[in-house]
């Protein structure tokens, strides 16, 4: 299958591109430099060359507490981008799968979220976020929505880097422990997506590694398997008092619909990262 990837030069689409090549499929990848999604004729002229059977839309405006201060740029990324992606899907029939986010939520409760559960996005990149899944509702009848959350990759910035750089700076870190959700490695996600984007089974799925936990608890295993000897202290987000954007509490995310549609459910999130280390060469080994 001829499969368009973009954002390849970010930590999913990286991996997209891997696993699906390792796979025999005709992945390409492009980024910003080989298709602008904001303009709409870039993206139609890339589709018409490469003419793609599916479309994995990795690219996107990431930068949270930026994008408070960035509001039309961030949609012009996020919704902008997604319609001229999708435009471009219906035009030449293509399947697409848009990465979506925990963001969508309010955070509100600790009940996981389910996939049809009301979306109440509490700030600009949410909100862009979501209006991109509406903008993929609306024009096609062929999507996967993937919302994902916490994600570290090989390829990019990513809590567990931020946490192994400043570990060699600092013998202790503040981490808030009241934001609770699901670390997700890439390369977990990016094989769910191989599997996923050669079926029919379309619809909005949850897709994290397995098991819940703070932020605290994430950089204190970072520092375990990477032996560091750091200290961590937990601290609530109202003492940590940085971030410009609103971070939801609850980014617990229901993935039943993953196995009830026989896809397979992503490893526990201490395996992932032990790979993960290893795969940038991190601890014990």
């Amino acid at each position: 299958m001829k499969i368009l990837v973009t954002g390849v030069n970010g930590q999913l689409g990286f991996d997209v591109v891997k696993q699906l090549n390792k796979r025999g499929h005709e992945a390409v990848g492009v980024d910003i430099s080989g298709m602008d999604i904001t303009d709409a004729e870039s993206v139609l002229n890339v589709f018409a060359r490469v003419r793609p059977e599916a479309v994995v839309h990795c690219a996107a405006w990431t930068a949270v507490d930026a994008a408070e201060d960035n509001a039309e740029k961030a949609r012009a990324v996020n919704v902008g981008g997604t319609e001229n992606i999708a435009v471009a899907c219906r035009k030449c029939g293509a399947k697409m799968v848009y990465i979506s986010t925990d963001y969508v939520f309010d955070g509100s409760g600790a009940q996981p979220w389910k996939t049809d559960d009301k979306a109440n996005p509490l700030g600009v990149y949410g909100k862009t976020k979501y209006d991109g899944e509406k903008a993929v509702k609306n024009l096609l009848d062929r999507y996967f929505i993937v919302r994902t959350a916490w994600v570290f990759g090989l390829n990019g910035n990513n809590f567990v880097k931020t946490m192994l750089n400043l570990g060699k700076k600092y013998n202790q870190l503040r981490v808030v422990n009241d934001q609770i959700g699901s670390p997700t490695y890439t390369y977990d996600l990016a094989v769910l997506l191989a599997d996923m984007v050669v079926t029919e089974k379309y619809g909005v799925y949850h897709a994290t590694n397995g098991g819940f936990i703070s932020w605290y608890d994430f950089a204190v295993e970072i520092f375990k398997q990477a032996w560091y000897a750091t200290d961590v202290v937990p601290v609530t987000t109202e003492e940590y008092g940085l971030n410009k954007a609103p971070r939801p509490f609850n980014s617990r995310l229901d993935k039943s619909k993953l196995t009830e549609n026989g896809f397979s459910m992503l490893p526990d999130w201490k395996d992932a990262l032990a790979r993960y280390l290893k795969e940038i060469k991190y601890g014990a080994d």
